[in-house]
C-alpha cells in the first residue's frame, strides 16, 4: 500500500460517470441493449460514452432516465411522448412535465417534495411509484444529495413511524428491503477493482442488523476513490480484524444504530485491541452520543454520509501524505 496515491478529492465522481456496459444496463433495468440505441437514435438518450475499445458505457444518470422512460411505457404513454417527458423531468427539451410524467400517478415533484413523495411510496408500499421517485431525484441531483436529501430522511421517518406504531414490522422490512437492493447495485456499479488506493473494511457491529447507513457511507466513499469492502450486518470483530489484516486495510469502518447493538460490542471491543489502524465509529446511536466513539476505542465518522466520507477520505490521504 505504501507511496500509492491519495484517493481523488470529494466531487470528482458524478452521476455522469461512465460504469456500466450495456449487457449491465439489460441485467439492472430490464432494456435490451437493442432498445437502448434505438432510443439512442430516435429520441437522443440515453448518452453513453465510449470505451477504448468503443463500447457504450452508461452512467447513473443514464440509468435514471431509462427508468423514467419505463415508467411512462407501464402506465400507457406511447413511445414518442414517454420520451418528450423523460428528457423534459431532466430539464431537455420542455420546460415542464405534465402532471404525472416523471412519477406514475403522482404530479411531476419539486426537489423538495422527493423525500416525502419516497416515504409515502414506501409505506404504501408501492415500490413502482417509489422507484419512480428515486429516477426522478438521480436525474435532478447528485448522487449524494439523493442519498442525504431524499433517502436519509425517509428512512427516518420510516423509523419514526414504526416506533409509534404507526407501521407495522413488515412495512419497514419491505420498504428496507427496496432501498437496500437499490444501494447494492449502486455499490456494486461503483466497484473500485484496482488494487491501488487506501482500502476501507466496512462492516455492522455485532448485534447490528441495519444495514442501510452503512451501505451509503461505503458508496460515497468508492465514489471518492476508497477500496472500500463492505461486509453487511452482525460481524463479529475477531472476524473482522482476521479479515482487515489479511486485507491490509488502512481503516476500520463499524456501523452501530441502536442500543442493541452496543453490549455486544463492548463485549468484543479487546478483539480491535490488535489493529493498527484506525476504527471509525458511526450510525444513529452514535450520532446521539459522539463520545460513545472514544469509549469504544475509535473515532466518531460524522453526522450524516457524506461528511463521514469525507472524514474518513481526509484521514485518509492525511496519511499518504505523512500526516497523523
Amino acid at each position: 500500500m505504501e507511496g500509492s496515491p491519495p484517493p481523488p478529492a470529494p466531487g470528482t465522481a458524478t452521476d455522469t460517470t461512465a460504469m456500466f456496459t450495456a449487457s449491465e444496463v439489460e441485467s439492472r433495468v430490464g432494456v435490451p441493449a437493442a432498445t437502448l440505441r434505438q432510443w439512442e437514435r430516435r429520441y437522443g438518450f440515453p448518452s453513453p460514452a465510449r470505451s477504448a475499445s468503443g463500447y457504450r458505457l452508461y452512467s447513473p444518470h443514464d440509468l435514471a432516465l431509462i427508468e423514467v422512460m419505463q415508467s411512462h411505457l407501464r402506465a400507457g404513454v406511447p413511445a414518442g411522448r414517454a420520451a418528450q417527458l423523460t428528457l423534459a423531468s431532466a430539464g431537455h427539451g420542455e420546460t415542464a412535465a405534465e402532471p404525472g410524467a416523471s412519477v406514475p400517478g403522482a404530479p411531476h415533484l419539486p426537489v423538495g417534495s422527493l423525500a416525502p413523495a419516497l416515504l409515502e411510496a414506501l409505506v404504501g408500499g408501492h415500490l413502482t411509484r417509489a422507484g419512480g421517485v428515486l429516477a426522478q431525484a438521480h436525474a435532478h441531483l447528485p448522487l449524494e444529495d439523493v442519498l442525504t436529501g431524499v433517502v436519509t430522511p425517509a428512512l427516518v421517518e420510516i423509523g419514526a413511524r414504526w416506533e409509534r406504531g404507526d407501521i407495522t414490522v413488515a412495512h419497514e422490512h419491505r420498504a428496507s428491503a427496496f432501498l437496500r437492493a437499490r444501494l447494492e447495485a449502486l455499490l456494486d456499479a461503483a466497484g473500485v477493482e484496482s488494487e491501488f488506493g487506501p482500502r476501507v473494511i466496512a462492516a455492522c457491529a455485532p448485534g447490528e442488523q441495519h444495514e442501510l447507513g452503512l451501505l451509503m457511507i461505503s458508496l460515497v466513499l468508492r465514489r471518492r476513490g476508497v477500496q472500500t469492502e463492505y461486509l453487511g450486518a452482525n460481524m463479529p470483530l475477531g472476524d473482522l480484524v482476521v479479515y482487515a489484516r489479511q486485507r491490509r486495510a488502512d481503516a476500520v469502518l463499524l456501523a452501530l444504530n441502536g442500543e442493541w447493538a452496543l453490549e455486544g460490542t463492548r463485549a468484543q471491543r479487546r478483539d480491535l485491541g490488535g489493529l493498527e489502524v484506525p476504527v471509525f465509529y458511526g450510525g444513529a446511536l452514535i450520532n446521539a452520543h459522539p463520545d460513545l466513539a472514544a469509549e469504544l476505542g475509535g473515532r466518531y465518522a460524522g453526522p450524516d454520509v457524506v461528511r463521514a466520507a469525507d472524514l474518513i477520505t481526509a484521514h485518509l490521504r492525511a496519511v499518504r501524505a505523512g500526516g497523523t
